[in-house]
């Protein structure tokens, strides 16, 4: 019946979120808890075997949205500067692992073919971003790291999902010409990155021209992953790249038809989106694993795991590997490179490489493998194809994921490039925002500020901020000092938030005033809490 499934998803909703919960109190990475939370479920007697996932169904649900909004906030400074390295592991590492997966599995497994192999290396080759930087919350990693590790999700997911396209249209028809692959690898992935493009602009149109309410911005935002993916699909070109370029355009023109209410509206609704989707991936695994693991062809348990952790062995040393080769190699051969970037060191390299937690763009793409071939037969080892993502993901995340916090403090990897800390950013930009807003002032409102005492008062307070500043520029202790006066401040502001919204709540039971009034006001309070918490 649908209404038991639907109380399945939603007690399965309920469930993420009091995982998340439980790993927020143990100060545990989420997708950790997430993948074992899977894992638990799976072994829950008595769960309902109706449920299917429809592979064809995977790729469009899922992955539109999660590259968008890895697209949406990618750094284009950052990722511009480190192109190098991002793209070398992006594109790079991903054809390497998968060819060593490929004969790697042909060797170990028997009855698995190159083809075979080649997906199961587009599956797991590429590292997840979500579940990295969730690890590396709150934890000092070198922003040069911080950064190739963001960009080379973006690149990677497109990069394996192609790999991937391809060695499926290999099994399931039969057919693999080397010089027609090559040829309809670039036309899909041009026309697709000229779909999102085209789309990209439509959209952008439509919400800097037409689009003036947060209630008709945030769901085309949210319409616009699945629309470039579907019509970029729909001509079989590469609905991922359609997507990422398309993202990445909507991104750098946001603040041409995003404001403040938009702004936060929109951000709110893409960190729910996100996060539902990227547990919900892993709870679907975890509902399939009893059904994966009783179908596996022949396939002991204990040969499947076994299998699993030889893959997962390898994977992470190879990556490791691959990482110092593309750190290394390019200064070796190249003078200019030498000149122009800071050697990373032995650190950097080892940190990056342990950081390739496998996620939810590799579950999502196991589970996209069809039931059958063109002539209607199974596809072979699809199960076991599932079996080992599943151990990999698991490896990579709770391994990885929960010693990669040690390593970092073992090792202590410090900043490698001139890199100013982000608190010295803010108040370099808070000094001189301050210095135009009184220049603005002095040119356009002097006569109001000398007639007028509220007036005059705005700049009395940018003058003190300046000041404030300006006396601690060059002096750590004071630098500690106002930084502690800020915190304070920060501190008693959010207290009279609290305090005017149990005023406003007051009014409200008292009914003395209109409720429309109220909720403005609270809406007012909302934007002064929020801005506070950023500072």
């Amino acid at each position: 019946m649908i209404q038991e499934n639907l109380l399945l998803i939603l007690t399965l909703f309920f469930a993420m979120a009091m995982l998340y919960l439980v790993s927020q109190r143990l100060k545990i990475s989420y997708p950790i808890l997430l993948v074992i939370g899977g894992l638990g479920i799976s072994f829950i007697g008595q769960m309902p075997d109706n449920i299917k996932v429809d592979p064809d169904m995977v790729f469009l649900i899922f992955l539109p949205p999660l590259l968008f909004e890895a697209a949406w906030y990618t750094s284009w400074n950052d990722f511009w500067r480190w192109r190098r390295s991002i793209l070398y592991l992006g594109f790079g590492l991903v054809l390497f692992t998968s060819l060593a997966i490929a004969y790697a599995t042909v060797y170990l497994i028997p009855g698995f073919t190159l083809a075979l192999g080649f997906l199961l290396g587009g599956i797991i080759s590429p590292p997840d971003a979500v579940a990295a930087t969730s690890v590396l919350k709150g934890i000092s990693m070198p922003k040069r790291g911080l950064a190739i590790l963001e960009g080379e999700s973006l690149v990677n997911d497109a990069a394996s999902l192609t790999v991937f396209r391809f060695a499926l249209a290999a099994i399931i028809t039969g057919q693999f010409v080397l010089q027609e692959a090559a040829t309809e690898f670039i036309i899909l992935s041009v026309m697709g990155v000229v779909v999102g493009l085209v789309i990209g602009h439509l959209l952008y149109f439509v919400l800097r021209y037409l689009a003036k309410s947060s209630n008709i911005t945030t769901p085309i935002t949210l319409i616009a992953p699945y629309l470039m993916y579907i019509v970029a699909e729909h001509f079989e070109w590469s609905g991922v790249l359609a997507v990422v370029s398309g993202g990445l355009f909507l991104s750098f023109r946001s603040r041409d038809f995003l404001n403040y209410h938009t702004r936060l509206q929109t951000k709110e609704v893409w960190a729910t989106i996100g996060f539902l989707l990227n547990g919900f991936v892993f709870i679907l695994i975890g509902l399939e694993l009893p059904v994966i693991m009783e179908g596996l062809e022949g396939y002991s348990k204990e040969e499947a795991i076994r299998y699993a952790l030889y893959i997962s062995g390898i994977v992470i040393v190879l990556r490791i590997i691959l990482v110092y080769l593309s750190a290394f190699i390019p200064r070796w051969l190249s003078k200019r490179i030498r000149a122009k970037e800071k050697s990373p060191g032995l650190k950097l390299p080892f940190i990056i490489g342990w950081a390739g937690m496998r996620g939810v763009v590799s579950l999502a793409s196991a589970l996209a493998i069809p039931l059958t071939l063109e002539n209607g037969e199974a596809f072979p080892h699809r199960n076991l194809i599932l079996f080992i993502t599943f151990i990999v993901i698991l490896v990579t995340l709770v391994f990885q994921g929960l010693t990669l916090p040690l390593f970092l403090k073992v090792l202590k990897v410090d900043e490698i490039d001139e890199y100013v800390p982000e608190r010295d950013q803010v108040e370099a930009i808070r000094l001189q925002l301050a210095k135009e807003s009184i220049h603005y002032l002095d040119k356009k409102y002097e006569r109001e500020m000398a007639e007028y005492p509220t007036i005059g008062r705005i700049k009395e307070q940018l003058q003190r901020s300046i000041e404030a500043t300006e006396s601690t520029s060059n002096e750590q202790e004071k630098k500690d000092q106002l930084f502690s006066v800020r915190m304070l401040y920060r501190r008693v502001m959010l207290e009279l938030v609290a305090l005017r919204r149990a005023g406003l709540e007051r009014f409200r039971r008292e009914k003395k005033f209109d409720d429309h009034v109220i909720r403005e006001m609270e809406h007012n309070l909302d934007l002064e809490e929020a801005r506070l918490n950023k500072q």
